[in-house]
């Protein structure tokens, strides 16, 4: 399969995603959009999983974005109203779910970028929490310059991301930018060399699993939700999300283990 799903014995409660196409530049056709959704749907339902990693196969592409050979076909021939097979209609209606556009992951991110990241791998990453990458990686948004409105998770959360300027050179040149001005300009946490890119990026997810399971969701929803809300309406919903945690089991068995000098045991409740 081209969409790789792993659950590491030795990576407990962190999920690996592997967009497994090198030869096409690790793009995504039809029934890939169908099975990556159908990953990010898995994660986001089981709360075993506290943290995933998303990565591409090789070492030249994170991901190109949509196979337009592939898409681009049967969209034209739906839009004409013409007969497509169930399996393609499932893929057309995957794009959003697949890209992390608009779709609740619940559960925090690492991408660990290879190379080129492009067009709906761009989306995919601005979903993501944390972010690796190697010096060959480079970023891009294209759609302008094909006459096309990005319409995945670029105008909705890179400026909340980055500087406006910063934001806008990317959008409305069209142009790729090098993995140290991605850093420079804050859309990466660490840029690694190539065989650290996987390592580094297992690293900050077995940090993050390790860490109270509920804490690390209501958190991670907290700052999504309270990003978008005025000053005092943020402070209240922060309060209401605290409160709530301080009545947890895991925060007292935290608690418990801090005087006893132990690593807490979770129960995610």
């Amino acid at each position: 399969m081209a969409i790789q799903f792993e659950l590491p014995a030795d990576h407990a409660g962190v999920a690996v995603i592997t967009i497994d196409r090198p030869e096409k530049a690790n793009s995504l056709n039809l029934s890939m959009l169908r099975d990556l959704a159908a990953a990010w749907r898995r994660i986001a339902d089981d709360v075993e999983i506290r943290c995933a990693v998303v990565t591409g196969a090789g070492d030249k592409v994170f991901c190109s974005g949509m196979d337009m050979t592939d898409t681009i076909p049967v969209s034209q021939r739906f839009a004409r109203g013409e007969k497509i097979t169930d399996e393609q209609l499932e893929g057309l209606r995957s794009v959003s779910t697949a890209l992390l556009a608009g779709f609740d992951l619940k559960t925090p991110l690492v991408t660990a970028i290879n190379g080129h990241c492009r067009a709906g791998g761009f989306d995919m990453m601005l979903a993501s929490e944390l972010r690796v990458a190697s010096p060959a990686a480079t970023f891009a948004l294209e759609e302008v310059a094909l006459g096309f409105y990005p319409t995945g998770n670029t105008t909705v959360l890179l400026p909340k991301q980055i500087g406006w300027t910063h934001a806008h050179e990317l959008m409305l040149t069209a142009q790729p930018i090098d993995a140290e001005r991605a850093k420079e300009i804050g859309l990466l946490n660490y840029l690694v060399a190539p065989d650290e890119v996987m390592p580094k990026a297992m690293e900050l997810a077995d940090t993050i699993a390790a860490n109270g399971p509920v804490a690390v969701r209501e958190t991670r929803r907290g700052v999504r939700e309270i990003l978008h809300l005025p000053l005092a309406d943020g402070y209240k919903l922060q309060e209401q999300i605290g409160s709530a945690l301080r009545k947890t089991e895991d925060a007292r068995e935290a608690q418990r283990a801090f005087v006893e000098k132990r690593n807490p045991v979770w129960k995610g409740r």
